[in-house]
């Protein structure tokens, strides 16, 4: 671990090892003191924390010794100490980029101490940050994610990392399960808002009613039940990417408001007359071709080319080429690394037996067989009779379970809600059923 190094720059000697001697009872904490703010110059090279800089000092006055502090390094917290009380003086240095000032009296020791604890903190926090965001960095590099190596899977990474470079919206559109999320992700973390918010928003696992202040929040009292101030997703992903998934299911009314606080650059949380100002990136992503929703008339034209950007389509499994065996082989290794379990192996028919299949649930499907096929092999390794996939399933298995008609509703509608991710709306629709009657049955845990 990196010493906490502390420059003291004080012409007053006593003063300085009384704070020195202080300081290092900390052993984290390596001091060192200077008596002319030409001697802290001219060992900047040696990297300080902090440093604890007397305002009067021989040939060079506190504030000019501060800008050259920022000079080489505009993030190094200077701390001045003083023996003048000087309200002025300390406004001063305060907006020159002080990162506090303090008086000499008998509580000095007490508060610099206080104030390098909570700078020590604040670095080793800077430093835990910067980690994850290497981290998440590597996490969402384009093929640490995204595996595949068939020439649509590529056309894909080539938009991704165009997309990355730039501030453009992107309108994601594929079939469920071939990673619109994954996608979005990429783009954020790979581009320089990966450091602020990515807010992922499931528009179809709202509630209509709800939706609104979902998105763009409410202050306490705003209306029957808003017991306190919530922030929307909008202001939430401030600064980084928002992403509205289902995009398609949005109805009319929520998408005018939509599409004004987009062209606006701006929110107001419903009963505030606050304006929040934004700076976010909109990816949207649907399994629905968006222009056909816009010429049947269930999307708005204008809302439709606000957020067309750069469009990505994503391929479905089938379509991508040998990618079926080298996604396999990541979901097994991945799975068993996970889980603590001896590699796995893949024989030759299990692999024909994975080609042959349509995948309508695409990769994500792919990542539940080959789950379930290592929990269910004896020997380590993956044979055609431990590839089953949950469609084989025929109706009159379905029938030989003894249950109530209310108990079958609540299956089908569990199975419709698991194959379209829980988009009630969409549910709904398919079943030609209301959505409030599956808005209760989740409330109620019957589905």
């Amino acid at each position: 671990m990196e010493p906490f190094r502390i420059f003291i720059v004080e012409d007053d000697q006593i003063f300085a090892k009384v704070m020195a001697h202080h300081l290092s009872l900390n052993p984290e904490y390596e001091v060192e003191t200077f008596s002319t703010g030409k001697e802290c110059l001219e060992n900047l090279y040696k990297d300080p924390s902090a440093v604890l800089l007397d305002y009067y000092l021989p040939g060079m006055k506190g504030l000019e010794i501060l800008q050259k502090l920022h000079e080489f390094n505009p993030d190094l917290p200077v701390i001045i100490v003083s023996g003048q009380s000087e309200v002025s003086t300390a406004i001063e240095l305060l907006k020159k980029g002080a990162y506090d000032y303090v008086i000499k009296d008998e509580d000095t020791k007490d508060r610099l101490w206080n104030l390098l604890k909570n700078l020590k903190e604040r670095e080793r926090l800077k430093k835990k940050v910067s980690h994850l965001e290497e981290e998440v960095g590597k996490r969402y590099q384009l093929g640490n994610l995204i595996k595949g190596e068939s020439k649509a899977i590529n056309k894909v990474f080539g938009l991704i990392d165009k997309a990355a470079k730039t501030n453009i919206a992107v309108s994601i559109t594929g079939e469920t399960g071939t990673g619109k999320e994954l996608v979005a992700k990429s783009i954020h973390y790979n581009s320089p808002r990966r450091s602020k918010p990515f807010v992922p928003v499931n528009v179809t696992a709202i509630p209509d009613e709800l939706i609104e202040s979902e998105m763009f929040g409410h202050e306490k009292g705003a209306f029957t039940g808003a017991n306190s101030r919530r922030i929307g997703k909008f202001e939430e992903a401030n600064g980084g990417t928002l992403f509205l998934d289902e995009i398609a299911d949005m109805d009319l009314n929520m998408q005018s408001k939509l599409l004004r606080v987009l062209q606006e650059e701006e929110v107001t949380r419903i009963g505030s007359n606050k304006i929040i100002k934004l700076d976010l990136r909109i990816i949207v992503a649907s399994n629905k071709n968006l222009m056909e929703e816009v010429r049947s008339g269930n999307f708005r034209e204008d809302l439709y080319y606000r957020l067309l950007g750069m469009p990505i389509y994503l391929p479905p499994l089938r379509e991508r080429e040998n990618d079926i065996f080298l996604l396999a082989k990541f979901f097994l290794d991945d799975f068993c690394e996970k889980n603590d379990m001896k590699p796995m192996k893949i024989t030759p028919k299990a692999m024909t037996k994975l080609r042959k299949h349509p995948f309508p649930g695409n990769v994500r499907e792919l990542k539940a067989v080959m789950e379930l096929a290592a929990v269910m092999t004896n020997d380590g390794v993956i044979d055609e009779e431990d590839i089953t996939f949950s469609s084989t399933g025929t109706i009159n298995d379905f029938l030989l379970e003894e249950m109530t008609l209310e108990e079958y509703d609540q299956k089908i509608i569990r199975h419709f809600l698991d194959k379209y991710d829980n988009k009630v709306r969409m549910v709904a629709k398919k079943l030609g059923i209301g959505k409030t009657t599956i808005y209760r049955l989740m409330k109620e845990n019957k589905v």
